[in-house]
């Protein structure tokens, strides 16, 4: 009922996976990964204890296919389990039992494990797997890129039943809000009729919120957009800029006030006009 991707972007030194399904809350299940240590995905007949239990053997030092083997040779039920998994270094492994209904199968390659069941065929995978390799060059964030991989998939086809939930995670060491998480970000659609679209739609407002314009296009506060600035916030009842950002979510992207992320200032501009 699944395809999903993890992923590795040695770059930035980022693992993610995304997924998409006909099944309800695809991301309370399927999706596991921790910075420095690896991603997984286990779906069809689903064993979530593959996840935190996959994680730890990753933590150990075990390479992707060998924790594909470990999880698996343990599992009674593994002839109706399918697994992808990403290692700390970039290898890749993925499985599908011999008992997954079909179009059932994966594709691995550097940086990346493909994997899909109950699909209209193998080219949902391919296209998850094609568009993986071909977008690496291009620096574009892994989220984005995976995002792609989804796009890809399900123009190729997709899950045979349909669509209904999707989910995108993505782990960098202190990535994640103030420096002080690990989670860059973990997007969930649970119940939609066109989840990728929601999905995209939640990546792009995440970015609004919690993305990183270059410093060096930071616009310097001089005496003219001081007084535009204190303008615009008493207009909106606000003393300081700080604290107007505060209420928009949008604290991570204000520092001090000798200079202004121009996104804040076109918000602050939209919201006061």
């Amino acid at each position: 009922m699944t395809y999903s991707i993890t992923a590795f972007d040695a770059k930035a030194s980022q693992w993610g996976v995304a997924v998409q399904s006909k099944f309800l809350a695809v991301g309370s299940v399927v999706p596991w990964a921790e910075a420095q240590v690896g991603a997984i995905a286990t779906q069809a007949y689903a064993n979530p204890r593959y996840g935190p239990h996959g994680l730890g053997l990753l933590r150990e030092g075990l390479r992707a296919e060998q924790v594909v083997a470990r999880l698996t040779a343990g599992d009674d039920g593994r002839a109706e389990r399918q697994l992808g998994v990403v290692d700390a270094s970039g290898g890749a492994a993925t499985y599908t039992g011999d008992d997954c209904l079909d179009w059932a199968g994966g594709r691995f390659g550097p940086g990346y494990a493909a994997q899909g069941n109950i699909l209209v065929s193998a080219a949902t995978v391919d296209g998850l797997a094609d568009t993986f390799e071909r977008t690496a060059a291009t620096g574009a964030p892994l989220a984005e890129r995976l995002l792609d991989c989804l796009d890809a998939a399900q123009a190729a086809g997709g899950d045979r039943r349909g669509q209904q939930s999707a989910s995108l995670l993505v782990v960098e060491c202190d990535g994640g809000y103030a420096g002080l998480s690990d989670v860059v970000l973990d997007l969930r659609v649970d119940d939609h009729e066109r989840p990728l679209d929601e999905l995209r739609r939640l990546y792009g407002l995440h970015q609004a919120l919690f993305g990183k314009t270059p410093p060096d296009q930071w616009l310097p506060v001089d005496d003219e957009l001081r007084e535009e600035l204190r303008e615009r916030l008493g207009r909106l009842g606000y003393a300081s800029l700080e604290e107007w950002a505060g209420v928009e979510n949008l604290e991570e992207r204000v520092e001090g006030d000798e200079a202004i992320d121009p996104f804040v200032l076109e918000v602050l501009r939209t919201k006061s006009a």
